[in-house]
């Protein structure tokens, strides 16, 4: 028994960038919402799961979160989980303009179709996303279509398809989807899709689009149902031939109306003798014919621009007219935001004064980098100089050639009485805290009288290198304990 398993690693990666081999196509049509999921295999298309629900929240108009909650809901309800998705999106969110292309080159070509949009739409490039696309009559005379969606509507509509937990792949227009401007011949295709109250006309002439428009009012409420408005949709479709140029209103020769529902049928059936008239064949299309995409689908597939969208996106065919806002980084916001030339001055001003700061945390690491090298060269040194110095200070006393101490004992002890009657008990020698002082030495000691005390001190005040013999403390009367100090000044005579 032979088995096979294939598991998809790709399709799991919720890191994903690119959809896979499931899509999902929905469609906006005023309150309307149709979907389909399909699936690609081996050169087919195999339609999962469709539906059609009515929307009561307006994604132009109501908060995105609740919209994208509604569409979630729907979403599970039909047991879809595909994140994916290509869009098509209301005709009448789109602006049209005409052009007659003059003779100038291929390169400047688009310089002149940007002059004309900036003309002839009420928004600036900034806020609209446009595509054109361009047909040649009979005569060869160059026609281009301009279509432009403005940018707050593409971009609410991608906030409501992130609050359904879905991942936009393509927005387009749905007509686009199941007319492709590539498909017609040498004649004009005029197709006609019913809508929810309008419908949507397109004109295909010359492999590209003339003329993309909607006719509103076609439907009215009756009885609890809608009527079509036949006097009124014959009006506009005269109208509008009126408006093309001749060489492309007399190649519009056959008129497609798709859709496999009554209001086709009965828009077919009223349009038909009325068209026939004029030299125009009408015809119906209901379901999609096996040469439409590059790959099969199904037998008796409803004509749906969701799925028309869908398939061809999992066919790798690009959409006839693309609006997918392109994705723009987080950089790219944020350098967009603060381009002004005032904060372009002040961010210039802030970076010079970073990199001087970053100059000059450099200039002080290369100090610290090649001091700490000569530190590393001399520190032993260095250490061994400090150890000797400090022998030095600890050992100098005992190698000092002048017997300072020794000096100081001598004087004091000459000036003491052979007699014993005044005696030391303790001397003291304090080095100067400050320049300019002098040694200071006390004398502690016992004298059996005041007498014997004055005359060793008045004997000292006499002596050689002293000075300032100042009598401190007495205490008793015979004996005598006492305290005097005085200053040895080594330069004295």
């Amino acid at each position: 028994m032979k088995s096979s398993f294939n598991f998809n690693l790709a399709a799991l990666d919720p890191r994903r960038r690119q959809p896979g081999s499931t899509l999902l196509g929905l469609s906006f049509d005023g309150s309307r919402l149709e979907g389909v999921e399909v699936h690609r295999t081996n050169g087919s298309v195999e339609l999962r799961k469709s539906f059609a629900a009515t929307l009561t929240l307006d994604p132009l108009t109501n908060a995105p979160e609740l919209v994208g909650r509604e569409i979630r809901k729907v979403l599970d309800e039909h047991g879809i989980r595909e994140r994916w998705c290509t869009v098509c999106f209301p005709l009448n969110w789109a602006l049209t303009l005409s052009v007659k292309l003059p003779a100038l080159p291929e390169e400047d070509l688009a310089s002149f179709l940007q002059v004309e949009a900036e003309r002839g739409f009420p928004y600036g490039q900034d806020a609209l996303l446009t595509a054109t696309s361009r047909c040649r009559t009979a005569a060869g005379e160059g026609w281009a279509t301009l279509m432009g969606v403005p940018r707050s509507h593409l971009t609410r509509l991608e906030t409501v398809l992130a609050a359904a937990q879905l991942r936009s792949a393509s927005f387009s227009i749905g007509i686009t989807a199941l007319q492709p401007a590539d498909a017609a011949g040498a004649d004009g295709v005029l197709t006609l899709l019913p809508g929810e109250g309008n419908i949507r006309l397109q004109l295909t002439a010359g492999g590209g689009i003339a003329l993309l428009r909607t006719i509103e009012g076609a439907f009215e409420p009756a009885g609890g149902e809608r009527e079509l408005q036949t006097d009124h949709v014959l009006r506009e479709l005269r109208i509008t031939l009126g408006q093309l140029a001749p060489e492309l209103r007399d190649a519009v020769k056959r008129v497609r109306v798709l859709g496999r529902n009554d209001d086709a049928d009965e828009l077919a059936e009223v349009i038909g003798p009325r068209l026939a008239a004029q030299g125009i064949a009408v015809e119906q299309v209901r379901v999609h014919a096996p040469d439409d995409f590059s790959v099969k689908v199904p037998p008796n597939t409803p004509v749906s621009p969701a799925l028309a969208l869908a398939v061809r996106r999992l066919a790798g065919s690009p959409a006839t007219l693309e609006f997918l806002p392109p994705k723009i980084s987080a950089w790219q916001q944020l350098s967009s935001k603060y381009s002004s030339p005032k904060l372009v001055t002040v961010g210039a001003g802030a970076g010079a004064v970073a990199a001087l700061v970053l100059l000059l945390f450099f200039g002080q690491q290369v100090l610290l980098w090649y001091w700490g090298h000569r530190w590393s060269a001399i520190q032993k040194r260095v250490y061994l100089l400090e150890d000797t110095q400090a022998n030095i200070r600890e050992f100098r006393p005992w190698y000092d050639d002048s017997y300072r101490e020794l000096t100081i004992l001598k004087r004091l002890t000459e000036c003491f009485p052979e007699d014993g009657t005044v005696s030391a008990k303790q001397i003291e020698m304090r080095d100067p805290n400050k320049p300019g002082e002098l040694l200071k030495v006390t004398c502690t000691g016992t004298a059996r009288s005041q007498s014997a005390l004055i005359h060793v001190t008045d004997k000292l005040g006499a002596a050689r290198n002293v000075a300032n013999v100042h009598t401190e403390q007495t205490r008793g009367v015979s004996p005598t304990e006492f305290t005097f100090n005085f200053e040895w000044s080594e330069g004295a005579p």
